[in-house]
């Protein structure tokens, strides 16, 4: 089964991980984040801009009291180059994983491993807060509109870890997979997503998805080993200095 383009990858991690709200300047798309960090926060082009373009966007990001953070997608090279002209520099390099879900959905996890929740448990909200997913990510979670859900990992008789996941277009993407400290490096992130694909299977997906820094060198390799595939990438420009004239 052929893996989804890049660009219906980038759609599904906008509707599995939205905004507050998105509005056109120009040819930019501006988002408000609240704080959710840089994916809910950037602008994206949406065809060919010119230098007032950009201006008029960086006028609308501090507007929204927010950074000049601009995402980078296949196909910007032109936006690329202008930003790097006008001194912004590279931030968080991303790379977008995919695969048939029948590749990870293989085998389920040993009993009371993993369990299906919804709404997420306050000990869940407590594992994400250990891995600095706070209040404003859990917003994110709850605006979500299409099929979602999260799993709650247990190890040891203890919690151990959790993970939230959408759907949007027949693929499911995960995001926020935080495990304990103590708990890392005995399998539990792959069982996690192992029952998170079982989910998605059932709920009408064909392919389960995830975005991961390429700075994750441990999260790249873990999901490599899972039958990922690398689709695509993006990255971000930051104008470091003098965000808010």
């Amino acid at each position: 089964m052929t893996n989804p383009t890049v660009q219906t990858l980038y759609a599904v991690t906008e509707a599995t991980w939205p905004p507050i709200r998105a509005f056109a300047c120009g040819p930019f798309t501006l988002r408000m984040g609240g704080g959710a960090g840089s994916r809910v926060s950037s602008a994206t082009a949406n065809g060919a801009f010119t230098d007032a373009d950009i201006t008029e966007a960086e006028a609308g990001m501090n507007a929204l009291d927010q950074p000049r953070l601009f995402m980078i997608r296949d196909g910007d090279d032109d936006l690329d180059a202008a930003l790097a002209a006008r001194g912004y520099a590279v931030k968080d390099p991303v790379t977008l994983y995919c695969a048939p879900i029948g590749t990870i959905a293989t085998h389920r996890p040993p009993p009371v491993t993993t369990f299906e929740v919804w709404p997420p448990l306050a000990i869940q909200t407590e594992i994400w807060a250990e891995g600095g997913i706070g209040a404003a990510r859990l917003a994110v979670m709850d605006r979500a509109a299409g099929p979602k859900h999260s799993i709650l990992a247990r190890l040891d008789e203890q919690p151990a870890g959790t993970m939230y996941l959408g759907i949007h277009a027949g693929i499911a993407m995960f995001h926020a997979l935080e495990v304990r400290g103590r708990f890392r490096r005995r399998g539990l992130g792959a069982d996690i997503i192992r029952s998170a694909a079982f989910w998605a299977r059932d709920n009408g997906a064909s392919h389960m998805s995830l975005v991961v820094t390429q700075a994750n060198v441990g999260g790249n390799a873990l999901y490599s080993g899972l039958g990922f595939a690398v689709v695509g990438q993006y990255h971000y420009r930051i104008l470091e200095k003098a965000a808010h004239p």
